[in-house]
């Protein structure tokens, strides 16, 4: 069958692998969606690991149920796409997201495991989760970065009221910003170096005001609008420039979550957290309950994720997407493929 490959830095190809077989009890699916992603991205610039077949937010129709009794063949599934142990105190006490062996065969981020850039999948029979038929293929494959979202607004504890900083207008950000105001955050504002998500952030009703992060003037604009700072920042860019700006305009006491990441190290102004004793705390996925809570949240209409998709793409055009995602110009945010189209 075709598959979508990392070849090089930038650079994909289309190739051909075996189907997937059942293989220790694994579910195996026709893919009918599936979501580019940050993280995907960054796999992408760096061209590697080459033969990659990446994506790890999907919708599929079960062809072989593997060891899951509870599944039959034409179920419609998602599933978590990371591998934690389940022994360790880390997945013991509900949080596989940070299991040391979380990511080591992850779904569409290792090479053991490819992911939904390809018509069909074969996934770890307990992570996958059965969808019902009231949310949609397009808004299944939307879960994954749903829930990133909402562990990251979790983490935060936003109150009632609270002035709310989402840095970077990427589907991540924009999520955030939905799930922040969901909460009854009473100002929502997202920083964009790229005007064109800036301004989509507030046409879509998630973001009351947006600031240019290119303007030397923002910081101490936002920092003005907002008497002293906000009371909770969600930073989901991963850069230096970004985490800097997390710690500047966040008030004294206030919290920032950090939810973006770099591959490469960053250096920050850390006596800006010392002197003002801010809650600094990293985000990484999601648990389970978050996962499912976001299937439940799209199946009971409270929620419309619809909204972000801005196209459906065949496997040709995967290189196109990517590159169309990356432009800095562009107000695309979240790209979804049909490997079957």
């Amino acid at each position: 069958m075709r598959c979508v490959a990392i070849k090089g830095v930038r650079e994909f190809e289309i190739k051909e692998m075996d189907e997937p077989v059942s293989k220790d009890g694994s579910v195996v699916i026709d893919v009918k969606k599936t979501g580019i992603c940050g993280s995907d991205i960054h796999y992408w610039v760096a061209g590697g690991p080459q033969g990659l077949v990446m994506g790890h937010e999907y919708c599929g129709i079960v062809t072989d149920p593997g060891a899951r009794e509870d599944l039959k063949v034409g179920d419609r599934v998602t599933a978590l796409p990371i591998s934690p142990c389940g022994k360790c105190e880390a997945c013991l006490k509900g949080n596989p997201q940070y299991c040391p062996d979380t990511w080591t065969y992850a779904t569409g981020l290792s090479l053991t495991n490819p992911g939904g850039l390809a018509p069909k999948m074969s996934i770890r029979p307990d992570m996958v989760i059965k969808v019902p038929d009231s949310v949609s293929d397009n808004e299944v494959a939307m879960v994954e970065p749903t829930a990133v979202g909402l562990h990251a607004i979790h983490l935060a504890d936003i109150k009632v009221g609270a002035k709310v900083l989402v840095i970077g207008g990427g589907i991540i950000g924009l999520v955030s910003a939905m799930f922040a105001k969901m909460e009854g955050a009473s100002y929502v504002a997202v920083s964009e170096t790229n005007a064109a998500r800036g301004e989509k952030a507030v046409k879509l009703g998630v973001a009351d005001e947006w600031y240019d992060a290119k303007n030397p003037e923002t910081i101490n604009e936002m920092i003005k609008k907002t008497s002293g700072g906000f009371d909770f920042v969600i930073e989901c860019c991963g850069n230096a420039a970004a985490v800097s700006t997390s710690l500047t305009v966040v008030k004294p006491g206030g919290r920032t979550i950090l939810v973006g990441v770099s591959m490469d190290p960053v250096t920050i102004p850390t006596v800006l957290a010392v002197m003002r004793e801010l809650d600094v705390q990293g985000a990484i996925a999601y648990t389970r309950e978050e996962f499912q809570t976001c299937i439940d949240l799209m199946a009971s209409k409270q929620i419309d994720v619809l909204k972000f998709v801005d196209d459906i793409v065949g496997l040709e055009q995967v290189q196109a997407s990517y590159e169309r995602l990356t432009s800095g110009t562009d107000d695309a945010v979240k790209i979804l493929v049909d490997p079957n189209r």
